[in-house]
């Protein structure tokens, strides 16, 4: 009587809801619904991030419209909408995270699944001997890893006497058997054709029968394939379908004198049988398969089978795939295959074009150990590595466009103020480039990759100016990602355009050397976002009914919460918006009403906001600064460059100790920055 036991406990396991009986849909939709989201504001549009993508590690970065396509697709699956026909098939240029993104997927489901709750569970078949025709096999596992609730639901020949079986025996009510009953599916071929030999031998004694039976949680390690498989494009000669679906075994055939039993079918030498219980099946680059092969993918996506010779075994399967535009273009252009991408709801990957999230991605790349010389000794990172081959590797994956300059479309698309330009510009730039047919022309989708970047940050470690000054120096990024360029990148037009790109990156590198070098001669690491905090305090305070003609202005600061007393400097104020180009006074009334506008929205949203995504008004700050402390940017140079006099070897080696000790420097990197800060070189 155990037997009986073990799947009577089991169906009074998933009654108790101690275990859960469900598809792959289901789980993945539970798993990702059940950890939240937030909403975010990506180009211009509201849109959901899902909290188990940001998990871990090492998480996903970006890609929010993917995985909403994602998320949707899976809960309409769930739901038993069309999707559950259909694989999920990301389409992209190599290096922008598919597979990253799905393996990623992979591991979360694994970390869900081993929860004791959400376990799946599966059956065999035992003391087989006593059938008299298995020869030496005694034990036969479901080779489809069936749940056991699915034989619950076949037990008789006749539904009424399953649905009864449920109701009497595991205390079912009649909705409960209604949601059961709608994932059934027959037993495969082999576990259906064995119990009808456990019946016939137990005369249709069910008690006997049950006793065959043994329930068991499916192997959840990765290795062997199991809940969450990989199939891998193959080439032509090598690959067969019997890697997907497997094949007759001889092994088996030396055992069992039935010849029609399907039990002499390996199914497990396949990899669709090991995700057959309710796991997630990654075919990467499926149209890289041969023809034959992605018809037998046809069959499986749609019938959610695996068929082999007559014989079938429906699956629980959730099917995702990868693929790069070229190849997928190959494939559209043959019209004969146009019924496999009718069942494929395809989703375009674009490259990450917020270069803030690029920082996370980029950190990355460069690696997360501490990394060495090849003596062995310390490597230092330069603190503007990170941002310069960002800057660097987000602006070539930016379309140009009349309405936007290359700078205005990379910070609105991170979220950030460009000037006049709204977000709204951005999202009709984005909306016009998604009417092309060509995928490659949409926002996004061309430009340096993941593994460029890597490539760059590779030769940037090797590079012997790296090894003997023990420093990753930023602006040696941007020579080792024209390497690249000229390198990798093929298409001439590209070529041109992605060296156009990594000039603007350098100006804005250099922007930021400004900004650094004014920290540093303040001895101060955020001098310029008090100065430019300054003048956003005085504009906002200059017409203030408080005003007394000491022109002091008492305001509460939103970060602390404290009354401050703020000195408004109307020549300061006219100096920088001088510095921006505002001559007249409606000039600079609409700069102001604009400046008062972002920081009414944005305070509200974020007291922490500082306006240093403003580059146009950091710069004019800067250059002020510079001007009114030192004379002009041009005798601060002078001064670092010519150190013949004593004064200006004071101020050098000042402004190498602040850079040393309160901004992250090393003595190479803050020797290199002053230098390049001393040429005229990549000013915009």
């Amino acid at each position: 009587m155990a037997g009986q036991q073990k799947l009577i406990d089991h169906i009074a396991a998933v009654k108790a809801g101690e275990r859960v009986f469900e598809n792959a849909f289901q789980s993945v939709a539970r798993m990702i619904l059940g950890a939240g989201f937030e909403r975010a504001v990506v180009n211009g549009r509201t849109t959901y991030d899902f909290r188990i993508f940001r998990s871990g590690r090492k998480h996903t970065i970006g890609m929010y419209d993917e995985i909403n396509s994602f998320v949707s697709y899976v809960k309409d699956a769930a739901e038993g909408g069309s999707s559950k026909e259909m694989a999920f098939v990301l389409v992209g240029e190599p290096g922008n995270g598919k597979t990253f993104f799905v393996e990623f997927l992979c591991s979360q489901y694994r970390a869900f699944l081993s929860e004791a709750r959400n376990r799946r569970y599966t059956y065999r078949y035992v003391g087989l001997d006593q059938l008299g025709h298995y020869g030496r096999i005694t034990v036969i596992d479901s080779q489809t890893y069936e749940d056991p609730l699915i034989l619950a639901m076949n037990l008789y020949d006749d539904p009424a006497e399953n649905r009864r079986f449920l109701a009497e025996q595991g205390g079912f009510s009649d909705s409960a058997i209604e949601v059961i009953y709608e994932n059934y599916r027959p037993l495969g071929a082999c576990s259906g054709y064995i119990w009808n030999d456990i019946r016939n031998f137990c005369d249709g004694d069910m008690e006997r029968m049950l006793d065959f039976i043994e329930v068991m949680p499916v192997p959840m390690s990765e290795s062997l394939g199991t809940v969450t498989g990989k199939y891998p494009a193959k080439d032509k000669i090598t690959s067969s379908s019997v890697d997907l679906l497997g094949e007759e075994s001889i092994q088996r055939l030396l055992h069992i004198t039935d010849t029609n039993n399907p039990y002499r079918f390996d199914l497990r030498r396949g990899a669709l049988a090991r995700v057959a219980g309710g796991g997630i099946h990654f075919s990467d680059e499926i149209f890289k398969n041969k023809k034959d092969l992605v018809q037998v993918y046809l069959g499986v996506i749609q019938n959610r089978a695996i068929e082999i010779d007559g014989y079938k075994w429906p699956i629980d399967t959730l099917i995702i795939a990868t693929s790069n535009n070229s190849e997928f273009n190959r494939f559209l252009a043959e019209k004969e295959e146009a019924p496999i991408v009718d069942r494929c709801r395809i989703c375009y990957v674009s490259h990450n074009t917020n270069y803030r999230l690029q920082e996370g991605l980029t950190s990355y790349a460069i690696g997360s150990e501490s990394k060495t010389t090849l003596a062995r000794e310390a490597l230092h990172q330069d603190p503007n590595l990170n941002y310069a081959a960002s800057v660097g590797v987000t602006l070539t994956r930016l379309p140009r466009s009349e309405k936007l300059t290359s700078v205005e479309t990379m910070k609105l698309a991170a979220g950030e103020v460009a000037g006049e330009k709204s977000i709204k510009t951005l999202a009709e730039v984005i909306d016009t480039l998604s009417q092309d047919p060509d995928i490659t022309k949409r926002f996004g989708q061309r430009g340096l990759g993941h593994r460029s970047l890597g490539r760059a940050i590779q030769l940037l470690v090797e590079n012997s100016d790296t090894n003997e000054g023990r420093c990753m120096v930023a602006y040696d990024v941007f020579r080792t990602l024209e390497r690249v360029v000229l390198d990798y990148v093929m298409d001439t037009n590209d070529r041109a355009k992605y060296l156009e790109d990594l000039k603007i990156a350098k100006g804005l590198y250099r922007e930021r050397i400004m900004t650094e070098m004014f920290n540093a001669y303040m001895d101060e690491p955020y001098a310029i976002r008090k100065d430019v905090m300054n003048y956003v305090n005085m504009i906002i305070g200059i017409d203030a009914e408080n005003l007394g003609p000491d022109r002091m202005w008492k305001y509460k600061d939103p970060q602390s919460g404290e009354l401050r007393a703020l000195k408004i400097d109307e020549r300061y104020v006219k100096s920088v918006e001088e510095r921006i180009g505002l001559k007249t006074e409606e000039q600079r009334d609409s700069f102001r009403t604009s400046i008062r506008k972002i920081y009414g929205q944005k305070i509200s949203v974020d007291p922490n906001y500082d306006f240093m995504d403003n580059l146009e008004l950091v710069k004019a700050v800067t250059d002020v600064r510079l001007k009114s402390d030192i004379a002009g940017a041009g005798s601060l140079i002078g001064a670092l460059a010519n150190r013949t006099n004593e004064e200006n070897q004071k101020l050098y080696d000042r402004m190498i100790t602040t850079m040393l000790n309160k901004l992250g420097y090393c003595r190479t990197c803050a020797q290199k920055t002053i230098e390049y800060f001393c040429t005229q070189e990549d000013e915009n």
